[in-house]
């Protein structure tokens, strides 16, 4: 009985050593990304362009609507227990910390993470990755540290727009439903965003980007040789992105509130 859970612990995790070496290279490469070739460069562009601008107007209209919704529904709740103020705390608390990042970085992982992991299993299942290891060139280097860095700064970038937005239309709720003017909206608002908050989200937006850029790459290098092993890997890139975001939401969120 002792021998199975052995070996059964021993298969899971036979693979952590390599993960940990595969992690460490993408961020040492990732240091160094400025001094590659104009090659590398154009990459990271199409990523910014694939992972960012593509995907802002999805997440901008999504900001609205749930900022917009959650003063609504937020100050007509609060109302009734006699805490109106605290309609100011919701948007920054729940709209920008909490579920900002988080939902940004669903929207990224369900748009690139399948993107990335296809393309890089196509890549192995046609022998091109081979072919640059040929000629010297490190995959690493040339195919993932570019969308290593995209990603993540549009994760970044996203969650910046996502709370402009998620801040701004409750505004124009504001004004709409309780006459409330903008300056003083935006005057009370402010009061409630501490140094915390911008520091909360900066880390989790950054961290989010960075779990699913090294999950995607590291499962489309993880095709063998079929081709039906590429929707595969989509797959898990997607279902351990998702995992792994939890996971590193739970600890900051944690970390957050012990300091």
């Amino acid at each position: 009985m002792l021998s199975k859970i052995g070996s059964f612990i021993l298969q899971r995790f036979s693979s952590v050593p390599y993960v940990i070496g595969y992690i460490g290279k993408v961020f040492s490469s990732s240091l160094f990304f400025m001094k590659r070739e104009r090659a590398a460069t154009r990459i990271l562009i199409m990523q910014l362009l694939f992972t960012f601008i593509e995907a802002l107007s999805i997440v901008s209209i999504l900001a609205a609507g749930l900022g917009s919704a959650l003063y609504v529904v937020g100050h007509n709740f609060l109302l009734s227990f006699g805490q109106g103020s605290l309609i100011y705390d919701l948007p920054v608390v729940v709209v920008s910390r909490e579920l900002g990042p988080l939902l940004v970085a669903f929207v990224v992982t369900a748009r690139s993470a399948t993107a990335i992991a296809t393309e890089l299993g196509s890549m192995v299942t046609s022998h091109q990755i081979e072919s640059y290891i040929s000629v010297g060139v490190d995959p690493i280097d040339y195919l993932v540290s570019p969308r290593f860095l995209g990603v993540t700064l549009s994760v970044f970038l996203l969650s910046i727009y996502f709370s402009l937005f998620g801040l701004l239309f409750p505004a124009i709720m504001a004004k709409i439903v309780n006459n409330v003017p903008p300056s003083i909206y935006f005057r009370d608002l402010f009061q409630k965003v501490s140094v915390m908050t911008v520091v909360t989200v900066t880390i989790k937006s950054i961290v989010f980007g960075m779990v699913i850029a090294v999950t995607s790459t590291y499962y489309g290098f993880n095709v063998e040789r079929a081709s039906t092993e590429i929707p595969v890997a989509g797959i898990q890139a997607v279902s351990k992105s998702f995992f792994g975001i939890i996971i590193a939401d739970v600890c900051i969120m944690v970390c957050s509130f012990l300091l």
